[in-house]
């Protein structure tokens, strides 16, 4: 299976993505799934399936567009910058020009002069005009009329063929009228070469604003891909030497200088320093670096020298994935987008056959001048009702909010992932490592039988060398921490969300919870009971230790909750969302940790299957589930929940799993995402609220709904520039989630 990203240039429109869209989903079969998924916002392709990029490219140019493949996204966005850039340009000059020759017509119309030709002295002049206007609407409009005969060849309709069959027949009917003005009632022979001008200059104008607009909502991609680095210096035999990030191997040695950015993943080899890893993770503190850290690439070094070791190609590192994994969230749909685009597919359509019978209606039964009325109406319906805004709207937030996302530390899985956060009503969270700082420390050690303590510290500390549990690591560094030797168990058999037991020195260890201690057959614990709950009171967690299925110890292990935790948790009521803490700890210890924190209800001692069963249960009661963990034993409830956020490190099975990954470990930035998307869903329904509410109301007024009421019709130039306007309006709407307040 094959997962390509083409870029589509000449892209413009609603109908542009449904078209695109159509003929991939017609070319996929039984034997051969093909889908693609086409950002409008981006003028990018996303195509999954057996398909090679030769036949995607050759589908697209079917339905007339040329399209090339995506290999480097950072050449592929300075191409698109080019592009938009020369385009902006472009459309600039195209404007002035149509309203350099529109606006002085317009005038001359409004201050009394003659738009009629009733005599030969009016014909000559406006026949001079018409060819005038001819030669700038071929100037400055000829690209809607490539894209119409695209469209006609695919055998389609598509906005530019709105914008075409207006401008057209205002043009045509005034040139007939100059050509021969005796054919048509005196009263009709009224030109609207203004009008055939200005709308494309109007368009135009709307084009050059949009582009500006639109190329800031890229700017999140754009400073991702500009922390990658080009060169790096590479220690060899004979001193160090710069050379380009493609000529790297994984194992070479690099050398960081002060200031300097990381270029690829790797582990330091020597020295120590301060690494800024703001950009990627969102913290906002620099993290140190000594022997055996990871770095990563596009971080910042402090003051210090490192060297260190590549652990990844260019295109492999953890940067790289999320620039990846940041564009196809971009280019992702949401339900309510892909709502959009059928609708879309069959607007252009149906517009033509409205203006053509609404046309028809007024030459037949409207009013003198009867023509000229059929005229004003079938342009203004065709221009005011381009579906731009409509394409526009759902893209360009996700666009916007998929970016924001990213500097804020977190990667959006895709579109849809953000449409349901939107709707989240409990947060179930995980304590470890989620509320806690994950780094849990030895406070106190119960002895419950005469034995020499070191030696005992040291052999449990070789038996949980062989567990994954974040509470194993503080046992570990309580024994490294005192010099404790440490020897290699055997028989060693992990028990998920129990404990380990393995035989070290030759002695039957067992170490973990009460459920564990029971399973080896110490029935009675009651003698430890109350020591046990005098711990977890203090939001300590107890870990019991057998030798020889007898009770030797409990071991009090305390793992600090995160110091933004409370006000995050406060921020989430404040949202209106209910928190719940799962946890495979004893029910004293969440308890406790819960009631510092403010959290409305807990589920403790639960397994990590039986979380699974917690988050259905929740979903079962009517609540939309956002379940936050480690993304890796909490992975069957992340599955489960409506939306799964995995915490913390950002591991590549949490970031190529997760619907969202957040790389920072602050807790505010879980409710910042789900603000987040409540402000994205908000602003998507406010771009489609004003295109659909636009084209709805649009297309009666153009049609001289109002006329009987107040006599006008609704002038064609003044739709072609509320068209423009209402594109310009979802653009610059969808731009506010830039800087949208989280709070």
């Amino acid at each position: 299976m094959s997962n390509l990203i083409l870029y589509v240039p000449k892209m413009s429109c609603a109908s542009c993505v449904a078209k695109i869209e159509t003929a991939f989903t017609q070319a996929s079969t039984e034997r051969r799934a093909i889908q693609a998924t086409v950002n409008l916002a981006d003028k990018q392709v996303v195509v999954s399936g057996d398909i090679s990029a030769s036949e995607a490219i050759a589908l697209i140019r079917n339905v007339g567009y040329d399209s090339e493949q995506v290999i480097d996204a950072s050449v592929a966005m300075a191409q698109k910058n080019r592009d938009e850039d020369k385009e902006y340009r472009l459309r600039l000059k195209q404007a002035v020009a149509g309203l350099s020759l529109g606006i002085p017509m317009m005038l001359w119309g409004l201050l009394g002069g003659a738009m009629t030709v009733t005599n030969q002295q009016q014909q000559i002049a406006w026949g001079i005009v018409g060819v005038v206007t001819l030669m700038v609407m071929m100037l400055t409009g000829r690209h809607f009329y490539q894209g119409m005969w695209r469209a006609i060849q695919a055998k389609t309709a598509n906005m530019d063929t709105l914008i075409v069959l207006g401008t057209s027949a205002a043009w045509l009917y005034s040139i007939m009228v100059v050509a021969a003005p005796t054919w048509f009632p005196i009263d009709t022979r009224h030109v609207y070469f203004e009008a055939s001008v200005m709308i494309v200059g109007l368009i135009n104008l709307g084009h050059a604003l949009e582009l500006r607009a639109r190329g800031k909502t890229s700017q999140a991609v754009q400073g991702l891909l500009g922390l990658q680095v080009t060169t790096a210096n590479r220690v060899t035999s004979n001193g160090d030497e710069q050379v380009p990030i493609a000529q790297l191997q994984v194992g070479d040695v690099l050398r960081l200088k002060p200031g300097e950015r990381v270029a690829l993943d790797g582990v330091v080899l020597s020295g120590d320093s301060l690494i800024n890893e703001s950009m990627l993770t969102g913290e906002p503190n620099a993290v140190p670096k000594v022997e055996g850290d990871s770095v990563n690439a596009g971080t910042v070094n402090g003051n210090g020298v490192l060297t260190y070791r590549v652990s990844a190609r260019a295109q492999d590192t953890k940067l790289a994935k999320i620039i990846q994994l940041v564009q196809q969230a971009q280019t992702s749909k949401m339900p309510i987008g892909r709502l959009t685009d059928k609708i879309s597919a069959y607007f252009v359509p149906a517009v033509v056959v409205i203006a053509i019978v609404a046309s028809v209606l007024w030459y037949l039964t409207g009013p003198a001048p009867a023509l000229s009325h059929a005229l004003v109406v079938l342009t203004s319906v065709l221009i005011i009702a381009c579906p731009c805004a409509l394409g526009l709207a759902t893209p360009l937030s996700i666009m916007v909010s998929v970016g924001r996302a990213a500097q804020m530390g977190v990667l959006v899985r895709n579109g849809e992932a953000l449409q349901t956060a939107s709707k989240v009503t409990t947060v179930v969270l995980d304590k470890t490592g989620t509320l806690t700082l994950g780094q849990p420390k030895v406070v106190e050690m119960l002895l419950l039988q005469e034995l020499d303590k070191p030696s005992l510290i040291s052999d449990i500390a070789s038996l949980e060398q062989h567990s994954q549990h974040p509470l194993a690591d503080a046992i570990i560094e309580h024994a490294t921490s005192q010099n404790l030797p440490l020897s290699e168990p055997k028989n060693v058999v992990n028990i998920l969300g129990k404990g380990i037991t393995g035989r070290v020195n030759g002695k039957q260890y067992s170490v973990g919870n009460v459920a564990l201690m029971q399973d080896i057959g110490i029935k009675d614990l009651t003698r430890v009971h109350q020591q046990a709950e005098q711990f977890a009171t203090l939001g300590q967690t107890p870990v019991f230790v057998a030798i020889e299925q007898q009770l030797t110890a409990i071991i009090a292990i305390a793992d600090p909750v995160k110091p933004d935790a409370q006000l995050a948790v406060q921020k989430m009521h404040q949202a209106g969302l209910k928190v719940i803490l799962l946890s495979g700890d004893n029910q004293q210890t969440a308890d406790a940790v819960a009631k510092q924190l403010g959290i409305d209800s807990v589920f403790a001692e639960v397994l990590p299957e039986d979380k699974q069963n917690k988050v259905k249960l929740l979903q079962q009661q009517g609540e939309i589930v956002a379940m936050v963990g480690d993304g890796i034993n909490d992975a069957p409830a992340l599955m489960s929940a409506d939306v799964g956020m995995a915490m913390g490190s950002g591991t590549d099975v949490a970031i190529e799993s997760a619907d969202f990954t957040l790389l920072s470990s602050r807790l505010m930035v879980i409710a910042d995402t789900l603000l987040l998307a409540k402000a994205s869903m908000r602003n998507i329904k406010q771009n489609l609220f004003g295109a659909f509410v636009y084209n709805t109301l649009g297309i009666p007024v153009a049609a001289g709904l109002l006329f009987p009421f107040t006599g006008m019709l609704l002038s064609p130039v003044v739709a072609g520039a509320a068209m423009a306007l209402s594109s310009l309006t979802v653009v610059t709407n969808a731009n506010r989630l830039r800087s949208v307040k989280l709070s």
